[in-house]
């Protein structure tokens, strides 16, 4: 395994540079000398530290194993990398393609992963807090964003597990709109979508508030996408298609006549990636299983008006679901 994600979840291993041979009887960690007092910290495997290509060392160890047969994560191994391998094993190792094998393993959380989850999601909402608090008028979006990333270092996060999405006015109709140094206006929606990254661990959310009193379109927008979420989060329980929960959240926009402006899938699982399985998406029949951890985040977006969506990380209990975004929903105004 050579995914850095799969190798730290398998390993416990941080570092930039490691390769993980996963068999039957053991773990063995491949790392240079950079690491070499970092990896005996961290993990609790056999660390092998090696001058040169970790990859040509793993391939001796496989040499020496005698071992016939690899799976290699096909969605992380450039052509590059297989094609050294293949050339450093010869033709009596068959190389195998083999896709989400830990990613699997990962979207059921352990108990230590939701704790880590949980004040991953407590500082990014007490970072936002903070941060919203010092918005006004004229400040660009470039410092908004800087402000709420500022905070989550402050509280202590090892930064932001994204690029922290700022997006005022019609640009906040791009659901994943970068920050720029347009200027706050009065009478503009302002969308804030970020996350924290604490000891490994993300957290996502997405609030939207109001530059000024909003008008009667913003709030029934407003308030179509929160019966939206309402519904997508009662849809989460175990057992639930992930496609169900989805589909929960679009019937609700229909009412409203929005759903065809809701242009990308309901959620998606999240832990030491801020995008992992499952996906809450309209054709994904994965089941949710408790321990799981995914965001809920409908949103409309009407580009000649604007951009709203809400979401929430929540967990896949034994009996239902539990929110674990403490930030309230209410459609917040900042003054003008």
């Amino acid at each position: 395994m050579s995914h850095l994600p799969n190798v730290r979840y398998l390993s416990g291993f941080t570092g930039s540079n490691g390769l993980v041979l996963l068999t039957p009887k053991a773990v063995l960690l491949f790392t240079d000398p950079r690491y070499d007092i970092q990896a005996s910290q961290e993990c609790d495997c056999k660390v092998k530290v090696v001058t040169g290509s970790v990859w040509a060392a793993a391939a001796g160890e496989l040499k020496r194993r005698r071992i016939g047969r690899v799976a290699l994560e096909s969605a992380h191994v450039s052509f590059d990398q297989w094609a050294s391998l293949a050339s450093l094993m010869g033709k009596r190792v068959r190389l195998a393609p083999v896709k989400d094998a830990v990613e699997s393993l990962r979207a059921v959380k352990s108990a230590g992963e939701i704790e880590a989850i949980r004040r991953s999601v407590a500082l990014c909402s007490r970072a936002y807090e903070s941060a919203i608090a010092q918005v006004r008028p004229g400040m660009t979006e470039f410092e908004v964003a800087a402000e709420l990333d500022h905070a989550m270092r402050l509280l202590g996060a090892e930064g932001p597990a994204f690029e922290t999405i700022v997006a005022s006015g019609k640009r906040s109709a791009l659901p994943h709109a970068r920050p720029t140094a347009a200027r706050l206006k009065p009478n503009q929606l302002l969308l804030v979508d970020m996350g924290a990254n604490l000891d490994g661990y993300a957290s996502d959310m997405t609030r939207v508030a109001h530059m000024g009193r909003p008008g009667a379109r913003a709030r029934s927008m407003y308030q179509a996408v929160l019966d939206a979420q309402l519904a997508g989060i009662e849809a989460v329980r175990p057992g639930a298609l992930c496609r169900e929960v989805d589909a929960a959240a679009r019937r609700t926009l229909k009412r409203s006549r929005l759903d065809r402006f809701f242009t990308h899938s309901t959620g998606h699982g999240l832990g030491l990636e801020i995008h992992e399985i499952p996906r809450l998406g309209a054709k994904v029949d994965a089941r949710l299983e408790p321990g799981m951890v995914v965001t809920i985040e409908p949103g409309v977006y009407l580009p000649e008006f604007g951009g709203i969506r809400i979401e929430d990380t929540v967990l896949v209990t034994e009996t239902g679901v539990e929110i674990l975004t403490p930030t309230p929903k209410e459609f917040l105004v900042i003054a003008s």
